[in-house]
């Protein structure tokens, strides 16, 4: 009967954590966990988060990212400017050899602009990451209602919220 048990809640629990674990490669760089919050309705902007480790000897760089439920998606880092945090544009992201790069709140992230319609938790959507050697890669960004473990810095910054 333990077994069973055992076996049912296996069973029950394991999609879940398949949902929650999501990871893409493309030529030496490892994408994990690409995720987004879930936003209000009305919210003109979301952002999305993720790390890339580089598992090669050479640097990479970020250089762009897409998405077609966006009508704009920009590479985005939060900076300390005289004592004041504020959030500004990059060209580019490095990826440093045998490194990882965290886009994370308060930190790098890619704002999305222009949304269609914000999305909901549970639900995902494609992302188009462009490296400078690695090349491009889509992947899915699930939308969640709060941080993944490890992830929340608290909501300091409310992207639906900002102006740039």
């Amino acid at each position: 009967m333990n077994l069973r048990k055992t076996l049912l809640g296996l069973v029950l629990i394991l999609p879940a954590m398949l949902a929650q674990a999501h990871e893409y490669e493309v030529g030496q760089l490892h994408i994990d966990h690409p995720w987004s919050r879930e936003m209000p309705p009305v919210a003109p902007t979301a952002a999305a988060y993720f790390v890339v480790h580089n598992k090669g000897s050479e640097a990479d760089r970020l250089l762009a990212v897409s998405t077609p439920v966006a009508g704009k998606a920009e590479l985005h880092e939060h900076v300390h400017a005289d004592g004041v945090m504020k959030m500004q544009q990059v060209q580019d992201v490095a990826i440093p050899a045998g490194g990882e790069v965290k886009f994370e709140p308060m930190g790098y992230h890619v704002m999305l602009f222009d949304l269609k319609q914000q999305a909901k938790d549970g639900e995902r959507f494609p992302l188009t990451l462009t490296f400078e050697k690695a090349g491009k890669v889509e992947v899915d960004v699930a939308v969640q209602q709060d941080a993944p473990a490890g992830h929340d810095h608290g909501d300091a910054h409310d992207h639906g919220k900002h102006q740039h």
